[in-house]
């Protein structure tokens, strides 16, 4: 539960730091950080998914750069839905994407070794 806690808040401050530096990418507030982040990943399981399985041939040609176009798409969305969070425009998303998948492959890493180490005790 912490782990799901603390991932939720790196995906938050990602979105605050990506609003400060990111031309484009808007979040009003704290709250609406928080809601966009809940709502990410509800959508991102749930249609990221379907969508994932059905583009799977063009992501393995692609070698799986096409997953972030689709992690675009799934930001554009939920910039839709959640009030006060908006994308201007496709790149914005894109390198947001971008973003929470480098935010997203450390914290695996992390994780990885932290049950590495606790498997070593």
């Amino acid at each position: 539960m912490l782990k799901t806690i603390l991932h939720v808040l790196s995906i938050v401050a990602t979105f605050l730091l990506l609003t400060r530096y990111l031309p484009g990418f808007y979040m009003q507030e704290f709250g609406s950080a928080i809601f966009a982040a809940l709502i990410f990943g509800f959508v991102n399981a749930t249609l990221g998914f379907v969508l994932k399985l059905l583009t799977f041939p063009l992501v393995l040609v692609t070698f799986g750069l096409f997953s972030l176009v689709i992690n675009a798409v799934m930001l554009i969305l939920v910039a839709f839905l959640v009030p006060g969070f908006s994308i201007n425009g496709f790149w914005p998303a894109l390198v947001a994407a971008v973003a929470l998948g480098g935010v997203n492959l450390l914290w695996k890493s992390l994780g990885k070794r932290d049950s590495k180490e606790g498997a070593k005790e």
